[in-house]
């Protein structure tokens, strides 16, 4: 199989490089179909490739918590396709007549998810009916299947997803308004259930925000955002804009409460870290403490209403020890962690700072100090996967005072020392002249009385 799909990629390659302006109007409409019911093809074997790995337990072999977190490391890609493509896998493994109607070219992938859904909620939306046995309700999601992949052919999987909420009044009328109800009261359920929030990575200075809330609690949020954001004469922002800048308004005014809880032991804050050059008095570009750049322009106009803490680095970007002597890490060594390490310090890991524990490289039970040199920033599945005891993980500090991750001879049998190369370092500092500082903003805390004059 390998050889032939081999084979398969250098023929689509010579394809992709192959002139298309010789090609006539109605070559090109019908290569875009053809490449497109390739893809889907494409991406059912990948999908299935996924689901037989999961199978036989290849991510949690090679230390990976999820199939979607194993195919991020192994194929390289972005979280959500590798969501996507470890979902896929499991839906069509359970629903072999779509897999093989995309494979025949009748529905596409995003239409089986769909179908998917739709048939799966029928048994549950008929199971309050006490004449509605379980053959019936069998029966019946069958015959929506087939009626979805049919109705496919002329919809969009959008419509096809509003055609699905009304598809009992297909296939069994009499039941439709009863299941109706039900189905709307299992909505909500499911929708509270579901309801999440996430920041993307920023790609070109943008951060998409993405989520799902329930009908409750998008009318909460509306009502919230509408009073920040309607229309001023002269003001030149899209409706977009003034609902982004309402929502970070929002936040502001909470941070600016003593209301919201503690975070790490201090108020919540926004941390940023700036290069200051004591001879020039000069700030440069910042960073945020989830490892993003700030203009130096950006960071001043922050520092106007924030605390100021100057945290002194060594010749090459390192925290010099804070020399604290508690068990728990908290305050500036927490502070010094969260700019040496930058997150967690566990090869390839994404999370920030604020989600990760004080790990002690020499145990305190075992005489370890709590201090910058025996400690290190783990996220909680990573610092579990340090602490066990077959897994085989080592860390130490390297020459440079960053964390140096040993691997067990059963991922890498040189042990060679792997690094976290996802968050962002405190550049290093020129080879002459004074050792460059840091100074942390903190977004959120109340300003101190005597505010640090800041250089222009």
């Amino acid at each position: 199989m390998l050889a032939d799909l081999q084979h398969l990629n250098q023929d689509a390659a010579e394809l992709a490089t192959a002139p298309l302006w010789p090609l006539p109007d109605g070559e090109i409409t019908d290569s875009l179909v053809t490449v497109h019911r390739c893809g889907q093809v494409l991406a059912v074997l990948l999908a299935q490739l996924a689901h037989q790995a999961t199978t036989r337990g290849l991510p949690r072999a090679q230390g990976h918590a999820t199939t979607a977190r194993w195919l991020r490391e192994l194929l390289h890609i972005d979280p959500a396709p590798a969501k996507e493509t470890a979902e896929r896998g499991a839906l069509l493994a359970r629903h072999p007549t779509l897999e093989q109607a995309v494979l025949d070219g009748r529905i596409d992938l995003r239409h089986a998810g769909v179908i998917a859904s739709t048939v799966e909620s029928i048994p549950e939306t008929l199971a309050d009916f006490d004449d509605v046995g379980l053959a019936e309700a069998a029966e019946l999601a069958e015959k929506a299947q087939d009626t979805m992949i049919g109705m496919a052919a002329r919809l969009a999987a959008f419509q096809l997803r509003k055609a699905g909420d009304r598809i009992l009044a297909h296939v069994a009328p009499h039941l439709a308004d009863q299941a109706e109800e039900a189905r709307l009261a299992r909505q909500e359920a499911r929708a509270h259930r579901r309801r999440g929030f996430t920041l993307s990575l920023p790609v070109d200075g943008v951060v998409r925000l993405s989520g799902q809330l329930d009908t409750e609690s998008a009318a909460i949020l509306q009502a919230a955002l509408h009073p920040l954001c309607k229309p001023i004469t002269g003001d030149d922002r899209t409706p977009a804009q003034r609902r982004a800048d309402a929502l970070v308004d929002i936040c502001k005014l909470a941070l600016r409460t003593t209301e919201l809880p503690e975070d790490g032991g201090e108020p919540p804050q926004v941390a940023v870290t700036i290069p200051y050059q004591p001879l020039t008095r000069t700030l440069g570009t910042a960073t945020t403490d989830t490892g993003e750049r700030l203009s130096a322009t950006t960071a001043r106009r922050m520092a106007c209403d924030a605390r100021l803490l100057p945290v002194v680095l060594g010749g090459e970007g390192q925290v010099l020890d804070l020399g604290r002597t508690r068990r728990l890490a908290s305050g500036s060594l927490r502070r010094a962690l969260h700019i040496r390490d930058r997150g967690c310090a566990f090869p390839s890991c994404d999370r920030p700072p604020r989600w990760t524990d004080c790990h002690h490289l020499v145990g305190w039970n075992d005489g370890g100090p709590t201090s910058l040199d025996n400690l290190v920033l783990l996220c909680r599945r990573h610092h579990r996967l340090v602490h066990h005891p077959t897994m085989g993980w080592q860390i130490r500090l390297g020459p440079d005072g960053h964390p140096d991750f040993i691997p067990p001879p059963t991922i890498d049998p040189d042990r060679r020392p792997r690094r976290n190369q996802f968050h962002h370092r405190p550049q290093e500092a020129p080879a002459a002249g004074p050792s460059p500082a840091a100074v942390e903003l903190l977004e959120g805390s109340a300003p101190p009385k005597s505010p640090t004059p800041m250089p222009r």
